[in-house]
């Protein structure tokens, strides 16, 4: 089974708070990731989303600030309710609203991968011949995040989340 934390750019003025529109629209922007991947309006992470957060966590050892920026990437951002009507099958949502989606990117444009996983890294990359590949592999992700939201923060757009399962 695959599960996916899927991270969409959009105007603020375009998002309706409401889970049911909210859902529909995240759907059709799944079916369409690859092209808006490739746009630089999407991004997503497959299954290690939570370990990804467990690597910015370690900002917390290296005291990169009181307000905990290191929280925005991955889980940051306001639940969306569901409505009486909706689907129990919609996935989970959240929006990050630009002022968060501003520091987010701040923070993953002055953190140092390299002092992150140096702190966090033996606890998520497995046994040591599985570290370098674990390592790329979070590294990637960081590169993806940094260069996804660098751009929704410069365009001043919100990102919503969903997660598919």
């Amino acid at each position: 089974m695959s599960i996916h934390l899927h991270l969409r750019a959009v105007a603020e003025s375009e998002i309706r708070d409401d889970h049911t529109w909210l859902a529909a629209f995240m759907s059709e922007a799944w079916d369409n990731h690859p092209d808006e991947y490739a746009a630089g309006i999407a991004d997503s992470i497959e299954k290690v989303f939570n370990s990804v957060n467990d690597l910015y966590s370690a900002a917390d050892v290296l005291d990169a600030g009181a307000d905990k920026p290191w929280t925005l990437p991955i889980y940051g951002g306001r639940p969306v309710a569901h409505s009486a009507d909706a689907a129990p099958s919609n996935p989970p949502l959240m929006i990050l609203e630009p002022p968060g989606v501003s520091q987010a990117a701040d923070f993953l444009a002055t953190v140092s991968f390299d002092e992150l996983w140096n702190v966090a890294g033996a606890k998520l990359g497995g046994r040591a011949r599985e570290l370098a590949q674990a390592r790329q592999e979070f590294l990637d992700h960081h590169r993806d995040l940094q260069g996804f939201y660098g751009r929704a923060a410069s365009a001043g757009h919100a990102v919503v989340k969903a997660v598919w399962a």
